[in-house]
């Protein structure tokens, strides 16, 4: 069965970031055999003086495949207690995919643009039955947590940071290796126009699919009769 899991304030200014976490938790998982990882995302929220965040505001969303939810959140529990930063307001929530309600769809739509309150977090997170916790500090992770599985599951919002086999990719390759190595399920053009499975794309070294219409997909553009795939600038600002 999927599940959503929201993690957000993990990290103090000389820490690793929540990202970085979130991809070690998915280890974890796998180590203890609770669950398969299917990608992790970044989604950007709103940057105001109201809030207080560690440097961009931004929470993740670990999608993964597992019959023990009970036993992935005590781990991740866990986890996110032992290894989070001092200073941190760590939040944690986990969602079955088909429990995330409009509600919580509407939460992580406001997350970007409106300075939200906890308790705010903790009842649209009740309302749809979604395990929510703040576990150190304030606890004020728990909007970002929440606003991250609202966000992923719409599907049109963020950027891939981890999908299986992702970060091995560099340099060229045919779309139909990309698309099997990389576990990305769209390579296509900005005006939407998809190339076919034998041309060649560099993918450089830092290759991040955007989440559009629920699907990891990777963005390509022609330069000197040569596929790439779009700046990490263009990639920064469609997926913020």
């Amino acid at each position: 069965m999927k599940y959503l899991i929201g993690i957000d304030d993990t990290d103090n200014l000389e820490s690793r970031g929540t990202g970085h976490r979130v991809r070690e938790l998915a280890d974890w998982l796998v180590e203890n055999n609770l669950a398969e990882p299917k990608g992790i995302t970044r989604h950007q929220l709103l940057v105001d003086p109201q809030i207080p965040y560690t440097s961009h505001n931004s929470s993740a969303c670990l999608a993964v495949d597992t019959e023990r939810a009970d036993d992935v959140w005590n781990a991740a529990r866990q986890f996110l207690l032992l290894t989070s930063a001092p200073g941190s307001d760590v939040g944690l929530c986990i969602a079955r995919w088909d429990s995330v309600t409009a509600e919580v769809l509407n939460h992580g739509r406001r997350a970007k643009v409106e300075v939200l309150t906890m308790s705010e977090a903790h009842e649209a997170a009740s309302r749809s039955e979604i395990r929510c916790e703040g576990l150190t500090g304030t606890g004020g992770g728990v909007i970002g947590a929440l606003a991250g599985i609202g966000l992923h599951r719409a599907g049109n919002d963020g950027r891939f940071l981890w999908l299986p086999g992702l970060r091995d990719l560099k340099g060229k390759y045919p779309i139909e290796e990309i698309l099997a190595k990389g576990h990305i399920e769209r390579i296509c053009t900005l005006g939407d126009e998809e190339l076919s499975t034998e041309n060649i794309v560099d993918v450089g070294e830092w290759v991040r699919p955007v989440l559009r219409n629920g699907k990891s997909t990777l963005y390509v553009e022609e330069q000197n009769h040569e596929w790439h795939i779009i700046s990490k600038d263009r990639i920064k600002n469609l997926s913020n």
